[in-house]
């Protein structure tokens, strides 16, 4: 099952995710994985990352199957945007040199090799990104507000940081739709109904997101 899963990169990476499911074995649970793209629970971010699901005793559990329309980019943009935003006009006439803006709004993705691209949604969010790493219509950086949309948090939740901080939590965080939908079934496989977030879920299964698995696992005394 290891070598099918694509997200890994380098040759450290399937060893690092047995790594983590030998751990988890060895504290007692079994455990099950699953690559899930945010695109496909209605997010407009290409966001794939590994979902583990463990449990104490034998739990058949049903995973989600996604296939949730994508909401539309232009439903999750800020009408107006402070102008901090936007990028200098040596970049914004780079981009332009080599892509045009179209009738619907795209976010333009410069990669390391220089390579643009522009689509009508974001690619993973990423914590430690440049600032032009990702430009919506090739002109301006998305703001705080944006980046928490795109990983499906609520309009209540509260920018209580600066936009440097909650640019960063953004690219740590996982997918809130995603989330959902895959500890509902966690729930149901546990008969827990409708119960949201038990305080005795800790003790009886375990649920890890891992984001980019491509490192080793740090070496230090206190794990």
């Amino acid at each position: 099952m290891l070598e099918n899963v694509k997200l890994l990169r380098g040759h450290n990476g399937g060893r690092t995710l047995q790594v983590i499911l030998d751990t988890l074995k060895d504290l007692g649970y079994k455990t099950e994985f699953r690559v899930f793209n945010a695109l496909d629970f209605g997010l407009p971010q290409k966001r794939e990352r590994i979902w583990i699901v463990g449990f104490k005793d034998d739990v058949l559990m049903e995973w989600p199957c996604g296939k949730i329309p994508m909401i539309p980019l232009k439903e999750l943009l800020e009408k107006k945007v402070d102008p901090k935003h936007y990028a200098s006009e040596y970049i914004r006439q780079k981009r332009l040199a080599v892509m045009k803006p179209s009738k619907e709004p795209t976010i333009w993705h410069e990669n390391k090799a220089g390579n643009i691209s522009a689509l009508p949604y974001s690619c993973a969010l990423r914590a430690g990104a440049s600032y032009n790493y990702l430009l919506v219509n090739g002109e301006r950086r998305l703001t705080p507000r944006e980046m928490l949309r795109l990983q499906g948090f609520p309009e209540c939740f509260k920018i209580a940081c600066s936009d440097y901080q909650t640019r960063k939590q953004a690219g740590n965080s996982l997918p809130v739709n995603v989330a959902k939908a895959v500890l509902s079934q966690v729930f149901s496989a546990l008969e827990w109904g409708n119960v949201e977030y038990p305080r005795t879920f800790e003790r009886e299964a375990c649920f890890l997101e891992t984001e980019e698995i491509a490192y080793e696992t740090p070496k230090t005394k206190n794990r």
